[in-house]
């Protein structure tokens, strides 16, 4: 039986471990994590539907075992060929093919220094959020419930100054998920979403984004906050420009929340380097084209799945996944 080696145990790794398993190849998973799952664990629920994420996150473990695929935990890739991977420990583990699924890294809000995260006490990041979702302890710092909560878009995305020119893709959805979220928890408070421009590429986005304007009077404001700060009673006080009138703003809010991006992983260029693998301009990985070969890498041998080439939606990586196995399975047919 043919062996293919998964470095990455998130949703694209998983799914493609299973439908690997479906075409009689045998699958083995390497995660650096404890646990598999990726960047879902952390999620609460998931745009459009509001389904929960801990269903799709436990259907998709409930598979890995039930079909008796190959798992290691809390191991990292320190590099690989297309017949070979060696890990930290430098043990080496033969293979007849690898599927680099490794996801993305999140921005990280502190070096936007301007928006105080990591500095004033109630400016928290869209992860945050997520986890005090799960959490059920959503509220101020001082335990107080908000009555005014404003989201920044594009924060480490389309960004210059911090050498992020990509667009991160699920941001503005994420945002309207949120402040809707927010506005069923506080139905009393003001909710503002600050933005360059709203981008409702998927299905069902579009009219999320309706639903979340008339039926939750949640407030769209096209500009840029330019800086934040903290009042003497722990407001945090925003400054930006509403660019549809031209008029500048200044209000007092008692939650920001910045709506980080994706980035390319750091390893993503030791990896590369090792394997000889291409890399786009963001620092994502390069597949060979962008129509008949998006799996595929410039090496024989070594395919992606889901958000290492650039930032996609759950959707769209376990649709990812699904082609990168086919991909894989008619490279070793052949």
């Amino acid at each position: 039986m043919k062996r293919v080696i998964i470095i990455g145990g998130g949703v694209a790794g998983m799914q493609t471990a299973l439908h690997l398993r479906t075409q009689g190849i045998e699958p083995l998973i390497i995660e650096k994590e404890a646990e598999l799952g990726g960047k879902l664990r952390g999620w609460h629920v998931l745009f459009p539907s509001f389904t929960p994420a801990d269903e799709i996150l436990t259907a998709l473990r409930s598979r890995i075992k039930q079909q008796n695929i190959g798992v290691r935990t809390s191991t990292e890739v320190k590099s690989f060929t297309s017949r070979s991977v060696t890990l930290s420990t430098g043990e080496t583990l033969a293979c007849d093919s690898v599927v680099m699924s490794t996801g993305f890294t999140l921005f990280d809000a502190r070096l936007k220094e301007e928006y105080g995260y990591g500095i004033y006490d109630n400016v928290y990041t869209s992860v945050d959020i997520e986890r005090m979702l799960n959490e059920g302890k959503v509220a101020m710092k001082d335990g107080s419930r908000p009555k005014r909560i404003a989201f920044l878009h594009c924060v480490g995305s389309r960004d210059e100054k911090v050498g992020q020119h990509h667009c991160s893709k699920v941001c503005c959805i994420t945002g309207v998920k949120q402040a809707m979220e927010m506005k069923k928890l506080f139905p009393d408070a003001d909710v503002f979403n600050f933005y360059m421009d709203i981008r409702m590429f998927g299905p069902g986005y579009e009219e999320m984004y309706r639903e979340a304007q008339i039926k939750y009077n949640i407030h769209f404001v096209r500009g840029r906050i330019s800086e934040a700060g903290e009042t003497f009673e722990g407001r945090i006080q925003i400054k930006a420009e509403d660019t549809l009138t031209g008029r500048p703003l200044r209000m007092s809010v008692d939650m920001l929340v910045l709506l980080v991006g994706m980035r390319a992983n750091d390893d993503n260029a030791s990896l590369a380097a090792g394997a000889h693998l291409l890399q786009s301009p963001s620092g994502f990985m390069q597949p060979r084209d962008l129509f008949l070969n998006n799996m595929k890498s410039n090496t024989e041998g070594i395919f992606y799945a889901g958000a290492v080439t650039s930032p996609k939606n759950i959707g769209e990586t376990l649709n990812e996944a699904c082609t990168a196995a086919d991909a894989v399975a008619n490279y070793l047919s052949e």
